[in-house]
């Protein structure tokens, strides 16, 4: 009941993956500085520094905090007002023959202060996530794309300014999602190989603390930090830092997921638009009610979810901007408490609105009748060039063709606007002896796949050229092929 009476964010409680919700949690945080902690003592040992095999072991026995432990930390956070120390001194507790090298002071045993262990791990954390969201966003450029494949030469009403326009293809409309999301796949991966690692760089980043402990050896301070970056997995560490590393890499973590925000609201909305013209849908649940006081609507509730959470996406990266901006000299602490809620908030929101969007593509319904009776009731004046370029190949005269369609067309445009009836002005070109010439032909000059241009074949090569090339990374092959379902909680 006590998890209950306190406020929890619903990003965590209702929607994130369990995957991205683990990685920004305490368990997962505290456990990496301690990885961190044993990678530095490892390293330092084999450049010759005096830390026993007994103290490493017990580091790397004690990775994993217990609840006992997370209690300690508490009640020595509360008491130092330091939660670094905090971990110190609790891991301390349990590695007790490492005690004596993990003290937070200028030169210590390791040399470490917090940001050692605060920054690198959110570096990890930052790589690790974008890893997440490559691999989420992969699969659903697969679906979209078999849905583009499926549905390639199926026409349907294209749409500027909201207006009727030229014909297209259900398919070919959903390549211009996928391209989007191919950006967004590129700009993501290009963050994540970008990121570097802070290292061993002590308080203010000259390395003073480590150049002592190893009487001066510029060589091995090198060495020490090329090592520890290998041990965390990383290719480089940033050549120099402050006592953090810069800001400047959150703004680059934080912009393509703000874009990958906006391509996701812009799906999401013309989803939303074609709900209410009732040509596709997104999945609806035999038990799932879309209004509590009108049992017949199907509302797009996904697709609204995406649209929400995405705007607060696409708003977080200001906070990365605002706080790389204000950082004084080598470092100052007001970018704490704003990087402890906007990071993993821009991550779980992105986490969720692609899992969502790939619940929505797993189960799009699209009903080709309605679309066909949409574009019934639009062809027939778009296909007035046709009728007079018909009648002119016939031996009529242009301009009396032109006046014709003219007059039939305002007065089916009456039937429609004023008087709310179907569009008759194929009807009235049936009835009219000047087009008899070319009546036989009507059927073939208002058939509408000859109205789609290339649409197919466009989305053929697309699919071809673009998506297979950038799905065929090994990394993504293998995120494809164990993808199942998503299924949404709430």
């Amino acid at each position: 009941m006590e998890a209950f009476e306190t406020y929890q964010t619903p990003l965590a409680s209702r929607y994130a993956s369990k995957e991205m919700s683990h990685l920004f949690s305490s368990a997962k945080r505290f456990k990496t500085w301690r990885e961190l902690w044993l990678n530095l003592a490892i390293a330092e040992k084999q450049l010759g520094l005096p830390i026993s095999d007994e103290a490493i072991e017990q580091m790397r026995a004690n990775l994993d905090l217990t609840p006992e432990q997370f209690d300690i930390a508490a009640i020595e956070e509360k008491k130092r007002r330091h939660d670094v120390m905090a971990h110190v001194h609790t891991f301390g507790q349990v590695a007790p023959a490492a005690a004596g090298i993990i003290q937070h002071v200028p030169i210590s045993p390791l040399g470490a202060t917090s940001c050692y262990v605060t920054d690198n791990a959110d570096l990890i954390f930052l790589r690790t996530g974008l890893g997440y969201l490559l691999k989420s966003l992969a699969v659903l450029i697969s679906r979209l794309s078999a849905f583009a494949a499926q549905y390639r030469a199926l026409p349907t009403l294209g749409f500027t300014h909201f207006q009727p326009a030229q014909l297209t293809t259900v398919g070919k409309r959903a390549t211009l999602w996928i391209q989007e999301l191919l950006w967004d796949l590129r700009n993501i991966k290009r963050a994540r190989d970008d990121l570097g690692f802070r290292g061993v760089k002590g308080t203010t980043g000259t390395q003073a603390s480590f150049l002592a402990l190893f009487d001066g050896d510029h060589d091995k301070v090198e060495a020490l930090d090329k090592l520890v970056t290998e041990l965390c997995g990383f290719e480089y560490a940033y050549p120099v830092t402050s006592q953090t590393y810069s800001r400047k890499i959150d703004i680059d973590v934080l912009a393509p997921l703000a874009s990958l925000g906006a391509t996701a609201h812009k799906i999401a909305t013309d989803l939303r638009l074609l709900a209410n013209l009732k040509e596709v849908e997104e999945p609806f649940e035999s038990t799932q009610i879309g209004s509590s006081a009108m049992a017949y609507k199907r509302n797009p509730m996904r697709s609204e979810r995406v649209c929400s959470l995405s705007r607060h996406l696409m708003v977080l990266h200001q906070n990365a901007l605002m706080t790389a901006s204000v950082q004084w000299f080598e470092r100052t602490l007001d970018d704490s408490a704003n990087r402890r809620v906007t990071l993993p908030e821009a991550f779980l929101t992105a986490d969720i609105v692609l899992s969502t969007l790939r619940n929505v593509s797993e189960g799009l319904v699209v009903y080709p009748k309605v679309i066909a009776r949409r574009i019934s009731q639009e062809l027939p004046f778009m296909a007035t060039e046709n009728l007079i370029m018909a009648i002119v190949r016939k031996g009529g005269d242009r301009q009396e063709a032109h006046e014709k369609i003219r007059v039939l067309s305002h007065e089916a445009a009456h039937q429609v606007k004023n008087l709310g009836l179907e569009n008759d002005l194929i009807d009235r070109v049936r009835g009219d002896a000047y087009f008899d010439p070319i009546k036989g032909e009507l059927d073939v000059l208002l058939d509408p796949q000859t109205f789609i241009g290339r649409a197919p074949e466009q989305v053929d090569k697309f699919i071809r050229e673009w998506v297979e090339p950038a799905l065929a990374d090994e990394e993504l092959q293998e995120a494809l092929s164990k993808a199942g379902k998503v299924e949404l909680s709430v």
